[in-house]
């Protein structure tokens, strides 16, 4: 195989010592294009309003003023919108939870007649902007067919769009794809139900994949602004996201960017927690029987 630099010249001494340099130094700009955001907007929120708004704004603020938190929790009151936030996550989770499973499961193990053109139509969805689908999504949230509710400040307005995402189906189906077709085998001589096979057998062999769409489910309704910006007129049951839009022109610079980083803790948090569940997830190829 021929590559840029001989394996022979590698093994040199200079030429490692030119690898180590270079990667190096890859590695140290790359680190440093990700966490200087991260650094900005935690200490941007420690400075004072007209030296955050100066051009150009010191790295280093001239005077610390961590109070800048406290004070934006308080006059923001986002307990308040945290709390909504956490109801419009965790709902979506369960509810993404309790019908993608199901459903990957019967188009992988039951495979129904014309399942995989069910796959298929699911998967064509994707292909269509979110905001072609803002308008029909909003109508039938404000009118729901049979029942005619309107979830207008209801966390069902979020739960139930977000219930059947095409994405977390094939992710969970291509997972589910690669259980040994023995054991659903055995399980069924032994007299277990597909309800039973998919609690027992296949749900306890699938805590990779289930970790990726669970945080997937919850990042993607933490984060998202648009929808909750149209079905949450009313200030008190608004999310976070939508929340710190509203308050944005009445606040001052450091204490909106103080709420931001507050917002966004919990997401960096579950990634830091959850990273080696999360490639796990994604790089799963093969299950070992």
């Amino acid at each position: 195989m021929r590559t840029l630099v001989s394996p022979a010249r590698l093994r040199s001494p200079k030429g490692k010592a030119a690898y180590w340099t270079v990667f190096s130094l890859v590695l140290l700009v790359f680190t440093a294009a990700f966490l200087f955001p991260l650094y900005w907007a935690v200490t941007g929120a420690m400075k004072s309003a007209p030296e955050l708004a100066r051009v150009p704004s010191p790295i280093v603020p001239e005077v610390w003023h961590p109070e800048s938190y406290a004070q934006a929790w308080q006059e923001m009151d986002l307990a308040r919108y945290f709390l909504n936030t956490l109801v419009v996550a965790g709902g979506a989770w369960l509810f993404q939870l309790a019908v993608d499973v199901p459903a990957a499961y019967a188009l992988s193990k039951l495979r129904p007649v014309l399942g995989n053109a069910i796959m298929g139509l699911m998967l064509a969805t994707l292909m269509l902007p979110a905001s072609a689908l803002l308008v029909p999504t909003y109508l039938t949230i404000v009118d729901v067919p049979i029942v005619h509710a309107n979830l207008i400040n209801s966390p069902a307005a979020i739960w139930l769009p977000a219930a059947a995402n095409a994405f977390n189906i094939y992710l969970l189906k291509r997972f589910f794809d690669q259980i040994p077709e023995e054991l659903i085998e055995a399980a069924t001589l032994d007299g277990a139900g597909p309800v039973r096979i998919l609690t027992r057998i296949v749900l306890p062999m699938s805590r990779p994949v289930l970790a990726v769409v669970s945080i997937f489910a919850i990042v993607a309704a933490w984060k998202d602004f648009i929808w909750p910006l149209l079905v949450f007129p009313d200030p008190g049951a608004q999310t976070l996201s939508v929340a710190l839009q509203r308050v944005e022109p009445d606040m001052p610079l450091n204490l909106l960017l103080a709420g931001l980083v507050l917002a966004s803790l919990p997401m960096v948090a579950i990634f830091l927690v959850f990273q080696r569940q999360i490639l796990a997830g994604l790089t799963a190829g093969s299950i070992k029987g």
